[in-house]
């Protein structure tokens, strides 16, 4: 598409402490497929991120700036408000929920035009600390955006409240990927089985996220050791970097499964990985979405995840499966199993291509990074107009 634009626009895109996670990967999804004569984003990270593609973004045109932690926020804010004031962004589109307020109070103070509020999560119960920090700040959430949005409407109503959503003043932007690259091919799957030094029929379950309490990798550990007594060769595929990794390994040790369990660390590879997988277990605690489980639904992977994983994350119905964490681990190994040979004993026996579906779903990241484009490009308009 042709801009009617005449310049190219740019966005102070406010990232947080990067580590691998999924917001992460939604936002670099839609930087890679953007258009850069009409659109260029300017990363502000956090000075203790993990992982910053540093080369991948300066080959794209993009720049990176490194700001103090949000828990110093009065340098944060100041640091923030420096770089604003340098670099001049026609938009800034901030992805840390309730923290937002912060670089986005510093925006407005720099006269910025444009200032996104973007939700992707929400907020845990079995972590009171967190959520009394959350619960302060979430009344602020739209004290200094222009505009709001969220990955889904799940995530809108936590931050900005059911009215806002309704009434069409969150702009929904799903966390889209490039769907070919999820696909399922079964050379793909025999090969990096092969890599991995994994039998061509052994059971294989994945279990992906930050190491962290939200994605509960402690529980996956638990179900997981139940189904080995019903399939003693099944391997657990835990992939993702993060601050529980030592207790993950110890839980595990505890469990007597060590040697079932991989530990596979944060990867450049997912969309292969998903073709190694037989199921993906994904037991949070808390989900603005699950950019995992459109990521397995992609790769046509049967997904066994907890009720606190919203339903706009179920498209292909016969795929997703959501229990209470409260049933327990043995329930889940059973139910699990349940799935697998329901999925096994399918006429077809064979995984199919779920493009069409993942894209009428709105997750196309082409056309998901179009879309942004104009609304950016509209945003920009709106504000030279007033």
């Amino acid at each position: 598409m042709i801009s009617k634009y005449r310049r190219q626009i740019h966005v102070a895109v406010i990232m947080g402490k990067m580590a691998g996670g999924g917001v992460e990967s939604s936002v670099l999804n839609h930087f890679r497929n953007l258009d850069h004569s009409r659109v260029q984003f300017f990363f502000i990270v956090d000075s203790d991120s993990e992982v910053v593609p540093k080369a991948e973004i300066e080959s794209l045109g993009g720049k990176i700036f490194t700001v103090t932690s949000h828990k110093n926020f009065i340098k944060h804010m100041k640091e923030c408000y420096d770089i604003f004031k340098l670099i001049k962004p026609d938009i800034v589109h901030s992805h840390l929920n309730a923290l937002s307020i912060f670089p986005l109070c510093a925006a407005k103070i720099a006269h910025i035009p444009v200032r996104i509020a973007h939700s992707h999560s929400t907020s845990n119960p079995h972590e009171p600390i967190r959520n009394i920090a959350k619960d302060i700040l979430r009344p602020f959430a739209c004290a200094f955006p222009t505009h709001l949005a969220a990955c889904s409407k799940h995530a809108s109503i936590w931050l900005f409240g059911k009215r806002k959503t309704e009434n069409g003043r969150v702009k929904i932007i799903r966390n889209a990927i490039d769907i070919a690259h999820y696909s399922y091919s079964k050379s793909l799957r025999n090969a990096k089985r092969s890599e991995l030094d994994i039998g061509e029929y052994q059971l294989v379950i994945g279990c992906v996220g930050r190491l962290s309490t939200q994605k509960n990798q402690i529980f996956a550990e638990d179900v997981f050791a139940q189904l080995l007594k019903l399939k003693p060769d099944a391997l657990l595929l835990i992939v993702g970097g993060g601050p529980l990794k030592q207790l993950l390994q110890d839980h595990a040790n505890s469990l007597g499964i060590t040697n079932s369990v991989l530990f596979l660390g944060i990867r450049s590879d997912m969309s292969q990985l998903y073709q190694v997988f037989d199921a993906l277990l994904f037991p949070s605690l808390y989900e603005g979405l699950g950019m995992v489980a459109i990521e397995a639904q992609a790769s046509d992977l049967p997904v066994l995840a907890s009720t606190n994983v919203p339903n706009e994350a179920r498209i292909v119905d016969d795929l997703v499966e959501n229990i209470s964490i409260e049933s327990g681990s043995e329930y889940w190994a059973k139910h699990l199993l349940q799935l697998l040979n329901r999925r096994s004993s399918e006429a077809h026996q064979h995984r199919k291509n779920r493009d069409k579906e993942i894209a009428a779903a709105g997750y196309d990241i082409k056309q998901s990074a179009e879309s942004l484009s104009e609304w950016y490009e509209q945003l920009v308009e709106q504000r030279k107009i007033r």
